[in-house]
């Protein structure tokens, strides 16, 4: 299998699989002297385990990261960093139904395509979980975004028809972490966790945005063909198990604007930085930042395994009736936040790496 590592400089390589002994990751290309707080990888890891609320699904998971190599005393030493996560909360019997049925929307029918085979154990590499290996990469990339001044800020703007309005400018990130929706507007956070509650009590699934905003990140990080900054974000969005949409910046709607309406003007502001008057671009202009607010969103489906009985096909090519089982989120948006925080964290060193890297080179 192919297809496991993401990114060029800083790059990163899970395996694992969700119903097997564990999971890890491996990071390649991290500097040398950078700080690490491992609680800090901890908490990130927290805000994505199972189990955390009454909103996601009930596996319980400490997902206790384990540092293998790479950081020595608290700070990395430019060496390979290996983690790993065991499993602790596997049900694999709750899938044996299953074995040789492919469920709806679900990677069992393209996996056996594929390979001829396929662990039906919770999809096995298909599973969600492995992104908590991104998570812990993620972490680390912070950490050199921090010193960066970087930040970066996801959190749920929609959820089925609930969605929020607020002006990305006007977000009080502080107040994303107030809630177990991750939705920085208390009265739009209940409404949306009490869709996502009835929708559980039916035994269905249910969609939702996630937003991020990434503020301070230095103009010039990009390249401007196929490597573009916007479409590497977008890459790495649509990686994340159910992602189905990416948009930055005025995305779909730019297309009911006039071009005098949607040019993002230049001026100089009061400390002699180059700025635009609006930011329709989100941040990224021909592929390479510009040193404004990077904005996007990352749709994601509703959950494929619902608690009704549905039609399906076995391996046979028999019709069945397959029935619903398992611990499964009603609505993963929640849980995505700190993932689409961490895979766009990746991105960004990734990126400015390799303009230190082309820097370096025409020395």
């Amino acid at each position: 299998m192919s297809g496991n590592s993401f990114g060029k400089i800083f790059r990163i390589s899970t395996f694992g699989e969700s119903h097997g002994k564990g999971l890890g990751v491996i990071i390649d290309g991290c500097p040398s002297g950078i700080k690490i707080n491992i609680e800090d990888i901890q908490r990130d890891l927290d805000r994505r385990r199972p189990g955390q609320s009454k909103i996601v699904t009930q596996r319980k998971e400490k997902d206790q990261i384990d540092i293998l190599s790479g950081i020595f005393e608290g700070v990395t030493t430019g060496t390979p960093i290996g983690m790993v996560i065991l499993n602790q909360d596997q049900k694999s019997k709750d899938y044996n139904h299953i074995k040789d049925t492919f469920r709806p929307s679900h990677a069992d029918y393209t996996y056996n395509e594929k390979y001829g085979f396929r662990d039906y154990r919770g999809g096995g590499r298909s599973s969600a979980r492995e992104t908590a290996m991104r998570v812990a990469a993620g972490s680390v990339a912070k950490a050199i975004l921090a010193q960066m001044n970087v930040t970066i800020h996801s959190y749920v703007s929609q959820v089925g028809n609930i969605k929020l309005d607020t002006p990305i400018d006007q977000i009080d990130t502080s107040l994303i972490e107030s809630n177990i929706v991750r939705c920085p507007d208390a009265d739009t956070a209940l409404k949306m966790e009490e869709l996502i509650l009835e929708t559980r009590k039916n035994g269905d699934t249910i969609g939702g945005v996630v937003t991020c905003i990434i503020n301070n990140y230095p103009a010039g990080m990009g390249e401007p063909v196929f490597d573009k900054l916007h479409a590497e974000l977008g890459k790495a969005m649509l990686s994340i198990n159910a992602c189905k949409g990416f948009e930055i910046g005025s995305g779909f709607s730019s297309v009911s604007m006039n071009g005098s309406q949607h040019n993002d003007l230049f001026y100089v502001d009061s400390d002699g930085n180059m700025r635009t008057k609006t930011n329709y671009s989100g941040g990224i202009q021909g592929g390479i930042s510009n040193g404004m607010p990077i904005y996007f969103n990352a749709a994601f489906k509703p959950v494929a395994t619902i608690i009704q009985r549905q039609k399906s096909i076995n391996t046979q090519g028999e019709e069945v009736d397959l029935d619903g089982k398992g611990r499964h989120d009603p609505c993963v948006v929640p849980r995505a936040v700190p993932i689409v925080d961490a895979m766009a964290a990746i991105t960004l060193v990734d990126a400015f790496l390799l303009q230190q890297r082309m820097a370096f080179n025409t020395i």
